[in-house]
């Protein structure tokens, strides 16, 4: 099952609408989608170019992955910003100054502040390990959710691409894809499952963004 649902349009971070998307990166641990969504722009799928990479992890393998291959990356966490609204202030100012269009989600572990989501509004997305509205909202993330899956005994689940807002989760779905549950999954098997197509799934959602808004 794939579901597209409209997005408002939008404005780069200097005011001025169309050019060339930039799209930067939030991600805490190993940046998988990240890594494939940037390597979809470098071989043209997605007519965007990388802003930059943020991690709130400066042991990540995203972040040594984006010193390896020469991406700008950098870390900015309650290490380096102790105060959560300067930790706000800070990624905003970061992505502002990457000329950001649009902000995607990879495994990011951090709630967003209210400064980063109200300068992009409509412009930061995330993807989830079910087939959202179920298994999602606070505290449903990584293999909790596919746990709950099991637990609930679904016969399907799935990755879903979603618009980010205040609440966790509930912003507008872009598109999503099933995955088969089956009878002798566990954890792992699921998680793998599911993981084959999230990387496809976000590079199909940013191309329909780009082709509607870019």
């Amino acid at each position: 099952m794939k579901q597209y649902a409209c997005m408002m349009s939008y404005t780069f971070a200097n005011g001025h609408t169309g050019g060339v998307m930039k799209i930067s990166f939030l991600a805490s641990h190993g940046g998988s989608a990240a890594r494939q969504i940037i390597r979809a722009m470098e071989d043209g799928r997605i007519p965007a170019r990388t802003g930059l990479v943020i991690t709130n992890n400066r042991d990540s393998v995203i972040y040594q992955w984006c010193l390896n291959h020469d991406i700008e990356v950098r870390h900015i966490s309650s290490a380096t910003h102790p105060d959560v609204d300067a930790e706000d202030s800070a990624i905003l100012a970061a992505l502002q100054a990457a000329g950001t269009g649009l902000v995607v989600l990879s495994g990011y572990m951090k709630r967003i502040g209210p400064k980063t989501l109200a300068a992009y509004a409509g412009r930061m997305l995330n993807i989830h390990p079910s087939l959202l509205p179920a298994h999602g909202g606070a505290g449903h993330y990584g293999d909790r959710v596919h746990a709950a899956v099991l637990a609930a005994g679904e016969s399907i689940s799935g990755a879903t691409v979603h618009q980010v807002t205040e609440r966790y989760d509930e912003g507008p779905i872009l598109l999503q894809r099933q995955v088969p549950v089956l009878p002798d999954d566990t954890i792992d098997t699921l998680r793998a499952r599911v993981q084959a197509v999230e990387g496809p799934l976000y590079v199909e959602a940013i191309q329909h963004y780009l082709a509607d808004y870019g």
